[in-house]
């Protein structure tokens, strides 16, 4: 057997492992054949992404796939197989990656294992073929990672440097989540989630950023870290192997990231809307146009304008995209000017049917204080219209109990919340299961209107008769909700 990572127990190259079959020593040019267990994923499409425009063949296998992972995978007609059987394999790839949804007993990944086929992880791919001889510019943290990396790849593209990128969704400029880039710059989503079932570090440790953007810490992920100092602790970690030459953008809006920021061994750069920060929003207002901003570095005004966002944490993604790009010689107010054209992530704040007089917003938010912010925000941008929130609790975390009073702050600024209750798997807890009827039952306590159904077919029925012209419907899951929101479009525009 060849296997490329890391032992579970103590993290050490396994024995099995010879230092001429590792995963540096295999070049590009000698990989013929690539296949991806978990293709459908955001990061893992983007991995295949980068191989097919290599001229490698790219295979996948997966349970499931939807818009918009899908979507690119078909445009480059990858061929996605069905399940994770082991024949799968019959087309003997080269080397396989292994996606973290993958178990060690799927059928396919035992027979990867008997049939001794060279394995590796997504980030140890992405390290060793595409950031080698780059500068990473690595953006991580709870929420906002899309689309701050998003926003400075588009940065970066607009003022000639060519980069390179991987993030977890389309983006909304480029219409892809990957490139190959020319440039010496290579924008990487962080994602603090573990590299596969083989390697249980965060998928962030391994890629060595030249620049981190950190947007947030909070608790999240319950399946994997049990505390919010599990997550800090992974966190410190990768701010600790930042060179003395690297540089540190983080948001001093959560003190913990503050203290973490202390650690930094090289030049530690802060933002957020506190006056004591390096990088701070001088002023902000909601315009027809999106947000109207000005960004000030060391008590200085640097830049103005406009970006076409809704809210204030994109306010501050904003920021942190312009002082990264300041970081790498670009002046702040030609990267402010650059966001100007900026169209957001899919599935972020994405307008899904604006045409008659319902808009449909499609957005990825799930973590409790992400759909707080988002429906601040779509509500900011439409003051005077009805606002009908639609949430389905899909994540790992959300799905479970830890996050149920916290929800209760989260749809402040909706005038309908309808929410769907889980699809649980059998292995979650009974005892420890978020309930949908608690939430609108809490929030109706509090005098706000809300429901829960047990289907999304429900809540579509449900808002075919009740919703009124002029209503905005924020359609809000860390999944497809079954295609909801094109299917409440479609069921608009036949009516």
């Amino acid at each position: 057997m060849t296997r490329i990572g890391f032992d579970d127990s103590n993290l050490t190259m396994t024995a099995e492992t010879k230092r001429s079959e590792t995963l540096g020593n295999v070049h590009l040019n000698q990989i013929k054949h690539v296949h991806l267990m978990g293709i459908c994923g955001s990061g893992m499409s983007a991995l295949a992404g980068l191989f097919n425009a290599c001229g490698i063949r790219v295979t996948g296998s997966d349970r499931a796939a939807y818009p918009p992972a899908s979507t690119l995978l078909e445009r480059l007609n990858i061929q996605v197989m069905n399940g994770y059987g082991s024949e799968n394999l019959d087309v003997a790839p080269d080397l396989v990656v292994v996606g973290n949804v993958v178990r060690r007993d799927f059928p396919e990944a035992v027979e990867m294992e008997k049939r001794g086929i060279l394995y590796a992880s997504l980030p140890e791919c992405l390290t060793h073929y595409f950031l080698r001889d780059k500068q990473p510019i690595v953006v991580v943290g709870t929420h906002g990672k899309t689309t701050v990396s998003s926003m400075v790849a588009w940065i970066l593209h607009e003022t000639g440097y060519d980069p390179g990128f991987m993030i977890g969704g389309i983006h909304g400029n480029l219409d892809t989540n990957y490139r190959l880039g020319g440039g010496q710059y290579f924008v990487v989503e962080g994602d603090e989630y573990d590299t596969a079932y083989f390697d249980k570090r965060p998928k962030f440790l391994h890629y060595s950023p030249n620049i981190c953007i950190m947007t947030s810490c909070e608790f999240d992920h319950a399946d994997i870290y049990k505390d919010l100092e599990e997550i800090e602790e992974q966190f410190q970690k990768l701010i600790r192997g930042i060179p003395e030459s690297g540089r540190l953008i983080a948001c001093s809006d959560y003190p913990n990231i503050t203290a973490m920021a202390s650690q930094c061994p090289g030049e530690s750069i802060l933002y957020s809307w506190d006056n004591c920060s390096q990088w701070r929003i001088n002023s902000w207002e909601g315009c027809h146009e999106g947000i109207a901003l000005q960004i000030e570095n060391n008590a200085r005004v640097v830049a103005r304008g406009v970006v076409p966002l809704m809210g204030q944490h994109n306010s501050l993604n904003a920021l942190a995209a312009v002082a990264a790009a300041c970081a790498v010689g670009i002046d702040a107010q030609s990267a402010l000017k650059c966001l100007r054209t900026f169209t957001l992530p899919a599935r972020r704040q994405q307008i899904v049917s604006g045409r008659g007089s319902v808009v449909i917003i499609d957005d990825f938010a799930h973590h409790p204080t992400a759909v707080r912010e988002t429906t601040r925000g779509v509500r900011r941008r439409y003051p005077d219209r009805r606002l009908v929130a639609v949430f389905e609790p899909r994540s790992n975390t959300s799905r479970t109990s830890i996050f149920q009073e916290l929800y209760k702050d989260s749809f402040g600024d909706s005038d309908l919340t309808i929410i769907k209750e889980p699809t649980f798997r059998e292995k979650d807890p009974v005892d420890d299961r978020f309930s949908a009827k608690m939430l609108a039952d809490d929030l109706q306590s509090r005098g706000m209107n809300a429901l829960s159904f047990q289907s999304t077919d429900q809540i579509l029925d449900f808002l075919k008769v009740n919703l009124r012209g002029n209503d905005v419907v924020l359609i809000m899951s860390n999944g497809s909700f079954d295609d909801l929101a094109q299917r409440l479009a479609g069921s608009l525009e036949a009516r």
